[in-house]
């Protein structure tokens, strides 16, 4: 008889790293089969520029999301709920809200976080209650040891187990490069202020007034900075020449892109765990970013790329230069990272991981 596991997950789109995963858990091959799993979409926002934000769209999608709630624990009755848990903003009062029903029909809770911004939150009277509420008789899966000093006030060393995220392994033509173009720079996220993206721009108009021979692309969807002001931060820093925004793209066209690119910089001011390095590293790309929430666990500095002060565009040039300027060091850094990736970064590892934590959980009452 398989255990009965309610997923509560976040689910595209939008597309970002939790309803990535969250589509990657659903589809997984080895929990549906090892588990009777049933699965509840707790995403309302239906693009990236409507996240965080309330509307009666949003209030109306809460009402379902908890009346299907109740019917699935009268109905099916599982025996553990994982639990995509949001741990600020509106978000988190409405799952807190929902962590109060599954206590109250008595059902064990894992808790998966995806983002951080508990311990910046932790001297508030209304957030420090509710996460001694939520927090209390749980376990807690963090995607690395480097963020448990965010939940550290609230949950215990012993609830804590560590699952990085995975990704699937992609399909490219592993080709030569040109080496006679310019040395290509490529960042991929959506275009949020707290990724790093005027900072990266930055970069490139010092780097373009050093007449240093590169191109940057940025690739991704619109978030609170749309293409008409990226655009135009690109043409009052006379960057034309040297920057293009190409817009979303996925499947084929995004590894294409990957694959054509030298060096992957992710300067981003607001991480837990991000996917699009763990991507980089797939397509042996020398990544530079910063040392925001888990990316420690992910590059090494130095090895399979550089890790830089955040909000410093002149830190990003530098380690850029040095890699614009050494093929040997891009390769070899490459290399390293791809490695670390087939190690401890594909979606199998994350599946079996996964699996064995809940599991575990399940056969310790």
């Amino acid at each position: 008889m398989k255990n009965k596991v309610l997923f509560l997950l976040h689910l595209p789109p939008p597309i970002h790293g939790s309803s990535m995963v969250g589509q990657y858990i659903q589809q997984s091959k080895l929990i549906n089969h090892e588990f009777d799993a049933s699965y509840i979409n707790l995403l309302a926002s239906k693009s990236i520029a409507e996240t965080g934000r309330l509307s009666l769209q949003k209030l109306l999608g809460f009402v379902k999301i908890k009346m299907k709630l109740i019917s699935e624990l009268i109905m099916d009755k599982p025996e553990l709920c994982y639990f995509a848990l949001t741990t600020t903003g509106a978000a988190f009062f409405r799952d807190a809200i929902l962590v109060a029903i599954l206590k109250t029909f008595g059902v064990r809770r894992v808790y998966h976080l995806h983002n951080k911004g508990v311990g910046d939150k932790k001297n508030n009277f209304l957030y420090n209650f509710t996460y001694r509420f939520v927090f209390k008789n749980s376990k807690v899966i963090l995607l690395s040891e480097y963020l448990y000093s965010d939940v550290e006030a609230f949950v215990r060393q012993e609830d804590v187990v560590i699952c990085p995220n995975g990704i699937p392994e992609a399909t490219y033509a592993d080709s030569e490069k040109n080496a006679i173009r310019p040395i290509e720079i490529l960042f991929l996220s959506n275009l949020i202020k707290a990724k790093g993206v005027f900072d990266l721009l930055d970069a490139c108009r010092i780097m373009h007034q050093k007449s240093m021979d590169f191109r940057c692309i940025f690739v991704g969807g619109e978030g609170d900075i749309s293409k008409e002001k990226f655009e135009q931060k690109v043409i009052d820093n006379e960057l034309e020449e040297v920057v293009s925004y190409v817009g979303r793209k996925i499947g084929k066209e995004k590894h294409a892109l990957l694959a054509q690119a030298d060096i992957f910089a992710f300067p981003t001011c607001n991480d837990c765990f991000p996917l699009v390095l763990l991507e980089a590293m797939q397509f042996k790309l020398p990544i530079v970013t910063t040392n925001e929430g888990g990316i420690g666990s992910i590059v090494c500095n130095g090895e399979s790329g550089y890790i830089v002060p955040q909000g410093n565009p002149e830190s990003l040039v530098s380690k850029l230069e040095s890699l614009i300027e050494n093929e040997n060091l891009r390769n070899e850094m490459g290399i390293a990272g791809h490695e670390k990736y087939l190690k401890e970064f594909t979606l199998e590892k994350f599946e079996s991981t996964l699996f064995s934590i809940l599991n575990n959980t399940l056969a310790n009452e």
